[in-house]
């Protein structure tokens, strides 16, 4: 079979990869990652995923992993390949599995723990609401209970979906993204939004359901639906271990881009409206701010892969806003 001769390059002169050979040899069929695992074979690293390559024009990362390396016309007219070391990996289903397990936690913590970390503070001022007496006087309330469930079910609903039903195009990401990821979900959707949520005078601490309430809760149930719908499309639009894309054609996706962040943002303004609390507001604005960047990321990839057939979105994510 016919091959294809390659200079190696290391994107990091500072970190170089130390045994990278100065050439490898790829029969023309080679993906991407035939050539991180003939290179990370030949430079001694134990795990291929390690290996990062990049187009020696551009300098970005070549991601889809089934791309063959005789199809990159960068790599092939200057015949090199730059390399780097992208550090330890870890599976990007791993990754989110951790993510969403914070918020589970740290709700189902708040509330054992609930007697010990609403002290009554002897100068606090009279509208400090986060005052705990005795169960008997500052019981958790039906509303609150709600709120609990409504987080339960919505991250228990993450991980089934991440372990069961998400198809990746990428096989890792950098180990230190755990953390960076994480903490996201744990301090803001977990222990913050708990804290406040559970508080006894918060405005969550109210014992009757009224007509707002009612109305969040179909919002957040229709959200919650909508949006495992469209997961599960966009699951069958992908082969197993594929890296292919293809065009979102399911519920919302005539209205924006990406209509699994409209049904996201749709279920938490649900869960809004029955908690009134302004740490899941802080939770929700923050993540809105990042599914805009991805969404618009995604936009451009669908008219970039399908420059005849996809028919562009004005709006990204929310209809009239984004």
């Amino acid at each position: 079979m016919a091959s294809n001769t390659l200079r190696l390059v290391n994107r990091s002169p500072r970190q170089p990869i130390r045994k990278l050979p100065a050439t490898i040899e790829l029969p023309k069929d080679a993906t991407a990652e035939d050539a991180k695992k003939a290179i990370a074979r030949q430079a001694g690293v134990s795990d291929f995923n390690r290996i990062g390559l990049f187009d020696p024009e551009t300098k970005k990362i070549i991601k889809d992993r089934h791309a063959l390396i005789a199809d990159q016309q960068s790599v092939m007219s200057a015949g090199e390949l730059l390399v780097k070391d992208l550090g330890p990996q870890v599976s990007w289903r791993f990754v989110f599995v951790i993510e969403y397990f914070g918020p589970i936690l740290f709700h189902a913590l708040i509330i054992a723990i609930r007697p010990y970390i609403y002290p009554a503070l002897p100068f606090a001022p009279a509208w400090w609401p986060y005052t705990y007496k005795n169960e008997t006087e500052a019981p958790l309330t039906k509303v609150q209970w709600l709120v609990f469930v409504l987080f339960q079910l919505h991250f228990i609903k993450r991980e089934l979906e991440t372990m069961f039903l998400h198809k990746f195009s990428a096989n890792t990401m950098p180990a230190f993204n755990i953390f960076r990821n994480s903490f996201f979900y744990w301090f803001f959707a977990g222990l913050v939004a708990a804290y406040d949520v559970y508080a006894p005078g918060s405005l969550s601490a109210r014992t009757e359901l009224g007509l707002l309430d009612y109305a969040g809760f179909a919002l957040w149930f229709n959200g919650e639906v909508c949006n495992y719908l469209v997961h599960k499309h966009l699951a069958g639009l992908r082969k197993p271990g594929g890296t292919e894309k293809g065009i979102p054609r399911c519920i919302g996706s005539h209205l924006v881009t990406c209509p699994n962040y409209m049904f996201e943002i749709i279920a938490w303004v649900g869960v809004i409206m029955i908690s009134r609390s302004w740490a899941v507001v802080l939770f929700i604005l923050i993540g809105t701010s990042y599914m805009a960047d991805w969404s618009k990321g995604k936009e451009r990839a669908l008219r970039q892969a399908f420059p005849d057939r996809y028919k562009p979105k004005k709006y990204t994510m929310l209809p009239g806003l984004i």
